[in-house]
């Protein structure tokens, strides 16, 4: 281990310049999602383990290899959130909110899972997403797809990513489905990647969604859950896909497509990309009408998305600010406290600033340039003597004498 300090594996450092991304995406989602009447809503980082060993599933790559867990100093098993729903769903039991339905949440903040760091993917990565419970109408379904639609649209991702979507079907169904999947791949056991073999055992489904090329090939002519659902399920799935359509929300059906999480059923989705490698979804979720269930709770349908924010970040266009910003250079200790006054003044009028601390005039109209300052007011003895500030267009090099009472004003004017 290198004697330097630095962040642990698999967390990162998020300097200025990212915060100004992070802050663009969550207060684009945070607006798109209250746009279809999505409240914001906050859970703690870490819950009691069993909130997402009884939800995840016991054999998901989440619950045996990728959580936080330990016990605390009451000896209580807890573990970091690896993601966000079952938090919200155990809240909505918790504060007794079954009976405020239909329930929209949106939400944002660190997630925690122990896998192998990469592009796009950490150990503590942060998260955005909405939740809709209390209905199971293909209504709620495209309502909810189309607005991780308008928020991949407004950050400029649309035209490099791609929907993908399929129907899980119900329980009965699945099960069905997994029996039929599991003779087809009994033939190529031996040939299945290490991680398909143990996923044989455990959660078949999980096979049709490897990486690995060796499993790639063997699920080319695997049978398509779609043909084992009854005509409820498909006809569900069918009116999902009409009102897309009539969104003129492009997708295409994956029958590969089966999320890494136990608790989904029917309408799954992600949206994908061909420019983060292996790890392509930077947006997924899907339909879980058995969850609120299956934690205690009332038998509460539901549907929800989360997206990551550092793939979001490395893919999304986002244009900086062009809010204009005042530096304030006082010239001799002496006239500190008036520049401090004027930027007071200025900061009250939400005018963005930037004070010069030290240096000489050079140095402090080198770091206006570095914050893109687009005007420095300059005060020093000679200014104050004659009850006068310079104020200097930092790109056309031009400046003005104005007198200090008018200052406030003028600035005002130009900025305008």
């Amino acid at each position: 281990m290198s004697n330097k300090l630095q962040s642990v594996r698999g967390t990162h450092d998020h300097l200025p310049e990212d915060m100004y991304k992070f802050k663009h995406i969550i207060t684009k989602a945070e607006y798109i999602s209250a746009l279809y009447g999505f409240k914001p809503m906050a859970t703690p980082i870490f819950e009691f383990s069993s909130v997402f060993k009884k939800t995840l599933g016991e054999s998901s790559d989440i619950v045996n290899k990728e959580m936080y867990t330990f016990n605390d100093k009451g000896n209580e098993e807890i573990t970091l959130r690896p993601e966000g729903t079952a938090g919200i769903v155990r809240a909505i039991i918790s504060n007794g909110l079954a009976h405020e339905m239909p329930f929209k949440a949106f939400y944002n903040g660190p997630m925690f899972r122990y896998e192998r760091p990469q592009k796009g993917r950490l150990r503590q990565f942060h998260q955005i997403g909405i939740e809709l419970l209390g209905t199971n109408s293909e209504q709620a379904d495209i309502e909810v797809i189309a607005c991780a639609n308008n928020l991949i649209k407004s950050l400029n991702i649309d035209k490099s990513s791609t929907l993908n979507i399929n129907s899980l079907g119900n329980i009965a169904e699945r099960k069905n489905y997994i029996a039929e999947l599991l003779v087809y791949l009994n033939d190529f056991k031996n040939k299945l990647s290490i991680d398909s073999k143990n996923r044989f055992e455990k959660n078949p489904l999980r096979i049709l969604d490897s990486k690995s090329e060796e499993d790639i090939e063997i699920i080319k002519n695997a049978p398509k859950l779609i043909n084992y659902l009854e005509a409820e399920s498909k006809d569900n799935f069918n009116k999902v896909l009409e009102g897309l359509t009539s969104l003129d929300i492009p997708y295409k059906i994956n029958h590969k497509l089966v999320r890494g999480l136990d608790y989904y059923n029917n309408t799954t989705f992600e949206f994908i990309t061909d420019r983060l490698g292996s790890q392509s979804a930077i947006l997924a979720g899907g339909r879980y009408d058995n969850l609120m269930k299956q934690m205690g709770g009332s038998d509460i349908p539901g549907i929800g998305w989360a997206a990551g924010i550092e793939r979001l970040a490395l893919l999304a266009t986002i244009k900086k600010d062009q809010k204009k910003k005042i530096s304030i250079i006082p010239i001799g200790i002496e006239n500190n406290i008036l520049c401090m006054k004027l930027a007071n003044e200025l900061i009250n009028k939400n005018i963005s600033i930037d004070m010069g601390y030290s240096g000489n005039l050079k140095k402090r109209l080198k770091q206006a340039n570095k914050v893109s300052a687009h005007y420095a007011i300059i005060i020093g003895n000679e200014e104050v003597e004659n009850n006068n500030a310079i104020i200097r267009n930092l790109e056309t090099g031009s400046q003005d004498n104005i007198k200090l009472d008018k200052l406030v004003k003028h600035i005002e004017k130009i900025l305008l």
